[in-house]
């Protein structure tokens, strides 16, 4: 991946345009000295830069308002530490971008789950900078001129398909006359409603949804067996021609929902077929969308899995009764 290009007019600041400040815990020092380099480039005013030992001290720092966290490896010290971290990014509104390797994804999934951080996985310099870019991108004040083209020309195709995907699916429920929320799956998964914009005018779910039939979820030995045919593909072709995650991820948790499993986040952003980083990317533009949802482990909250939003799954289901439909026309 290229290096990404910033140039700016003005130092990063905020609506008021205040200068925003930017704190760096990394032990690491040829990353920690990456992140100041591109830290001041795109002109944040650094507040703190070192190790990680300076989470894990018991007295508080006074936060950046963009904190940027490296840790590789994690232990229960490192974890904690992230986990308070987390709840003062929320409560301050300060913006986490952490990256982590894919063996510590899980654990550091699960203990962020209050302020909606970047996560950036095994990342090279040109990922970290885009990280910075969309921080920047949220300042509305900054006069930013532009990201590289093809990374700008990539986030909004992310947001564009995410926003269709949801529109698709939640026509599929309005074709059929609706679904009602599963409350069976929501108590054994803990599985959150949808948002209410996806029931449209309507309102509630439960407003015009009482007593709608639900299309049955497709056998999942079925939908294991369209994803392998789909991974086949690259056998014989380049397999970016075929990258498509959010399809990918919606059959992967499809079939797992079937077999009433669990998916932990890794786990989904390999099915996703891309590089992990623009997997958690995709995830979060899913979860924003209310097509995942994210179910905390009640046996061990520093866990959480992801899962299909009631409204995703209907949807799923009412496709796979269509296409077993048309099959035979298509004879």
């Amino acid at each position: 991946m290229a290096q990404a290009n910033f140039a700016y007019s003005l130092p990063a600041s905020d609506p008021a345009g205040v200068p925003l400040t930017l704190s760096i815990f990394a032990d690491r020092a040829d990353v920690r000295l990456e992140m100041r380099d591109d830290a001041e480039m795109a002109g944040f005013r650094l507040v703190q830069v070192g190790g990680l030992d300076l989470l894990l001290d018991g007295e508080a720092l006074g936060l950046g308002g963009v904190v940027m966290v490296d840790c590789p490896t994690v232990d229960a010290a490192t974890l904690a530490a992230l986990a308070r971290l987390d709840l003062r990014a929320a409560h301050s509104g300060a913006q986490l971008i952490v990256s982590t390797s894919v063996a510590a994804l899980d654990d550091v999934f699960g203990c962020l789950d209050q302020s909606g951080p970047q996560l950036l996985v095994d990342p090279g310099r040109a990922e970290r900078v885009i990280a910075l870019g969309r921080v920047l991108g949220q300042a509305s004040s900054l006069r930013l001129r532009e990201l590289s083209e093809d990374d700008r020309l990539t986030l909004l195709r992310l947001t564009e398909q995410v926003g269709q995907i949801a529109q698709r699916l939640e026509r599929i429920g309005l074709r059929s006359g609706g679904a009602g929320l599963d409350h069976d799956a929501q108590d054994r998964f803990g599985v959150e409603s949808p948002r209410p914009a996806f029931f449209g005018a309507g309102g509630a779910a439960g407003d015009r949804l009482v007593n709608a039939p639900r299309a049955p979820l497709p056998d999942a030995q079925l939908v294991r067996r369209i994803i392998r045919a789909r991974q086949q593909r690259a056998r014989f072709f380049d397999g970016e021609l075929f990258a498509d995650p959010a399809w990918d991820m919606l059959l992967d948790l499809t079939a797992a929902r079937a077999e009433r499993a669990r998916v932990s986040v890794t786990s989904l952003c390999i099915a996703s077929g891309v590089p992990p980083t623009t997997a958690l990317r995709w995830i979060g533009q899913m979860t924003e969308a209310g097509l995942f949802v994210r179910v905390e482990d009640r046996s061990d909250r520093r866990r959480a899995f992801i899962a299909l939003s009631d409204t995703a799954a209907d949807g799923m289901a009412r496709y796979f009764a269509a296409i077993d439909t048309a099959a035979p026309a298509l004879v």
